[in-house]
């Protein structure tokens, strides 16, 4: 299905509020990874508005979609969509790392908020992924289920592990988001720890995987629509990004992986966001 004009508007709305959200909630926690949602916000936008079954009304239906961060660092990006959404007040994300908030650095499982799983260690949740959509085959739900990953996460062995299970069940209904930035904590990936051909290896190991330009919302949606095509394979969508995508001096800047901006800083970026 081909997106509207007015869908791409709400798409691309979405996702500067989602840098804009970035960058303020950062700021205010005086902690935190800005850049990383600041670079997923368009397909992660394209999947909250134009995909994922989940809202308000049947946050709490088993057989709705389910959405799992396995990159959780940058969970900024996740509550601001999850607040536009509607599952909980906009003004809550100014608690983003405070003590007692639910809105933590990490995504903690919380279904009122519409957060399926605690995540953060990294590897973890394409694993996770793996078998919410096994037991919803053998429910027989239509439920599908979205992970988003990095490329910094597929290091991991456990993704691979993951990866190889996906495959051997078929599992049609689990697609996963890979946010390839090349920009990890350490500086590089591919001087840190080169994982390569990404689409690649999800093909070898027998998923259906695309290459695609993570900022192009009809590239986005078409692959999107593409995996719900799929009977028999999981399907794995390569996103190529600019970390601190929207803002001139954090793009693709290693430094903006986990530090939060300044007063000054924050200003300057919320101004070219448009703020």
């Amino acid at each position: 299905m081909t997106l509207t004009d007015q869908q791409r508007d709400e798409i691309r709305a979405a996702a500067n509020t989602v840098r804009q959200d970035s960058v303020r909630m950062t700021n205010a926690a005086t902690c935190g990874h800005p850049g990383g949602p600041m670079g997923m916000a368009d397909f992660m936008s394209t999947l909250f508005l134009a995909h994922l079954n989940l809202n308000a009304e049947n946050r709490h239906d088993p057989e709705r979609d389910r959405f799992i961060l396995g990159n959780g660092h940058t969970c900024a990006g996740l509550y601001s969509l999850l607040a536009q959404k509607g599952l909980f007040p906009s003004e809550s994300l100014l608690e983003f790392r405070k003590f007692g908030s639910p809105l933590q650095g990490h995504p903690h499982r919380n279904l009122d908020l519409g957060i399926d799983m605690s995540t953060g260690s990294l590897g973890n949740g394409l694993s996770v992924g793996a078998g919410m959509a096994l037991a919803a085959k053998q429910n027989n739900w239509e439920t599908r289920v979205y992970v988003a990953s990095s490329d910094g996460e597929s290091q991991e062995g456990q993704i691979w592990e993951a990866a190889t299970a996906a495959a051997h069940y078929g599992l049609s209904n689990l697609t996963v988001m890979v946010d390839f930035n090349n920009i990890q904590i350490d500086g590089v990936m591919r001087e840190v720890m080169d994982v390569r051909d990404l689409r690649e290896k999800y093909a070898a190991f027998g998923w259906h995987a695309v290459d695609i330009d993570g900022h192009d919302i009809d590239a986005v949606d078409g692959a999107l629509c593409a995996a719900k095509e799929e009977t028999t394979r999981p399907s794995a969508i390569i996103c190529h990004t600019t970390i601190g995508k929207g803002v001139s001096f954090m793009e693709d800047k290693a430094a903006w992986h986990g530090v939060a901006p300044n007063d000054e800083q924050a200003q300057e970026a919320l101004a070219e966001l448009g703020a």
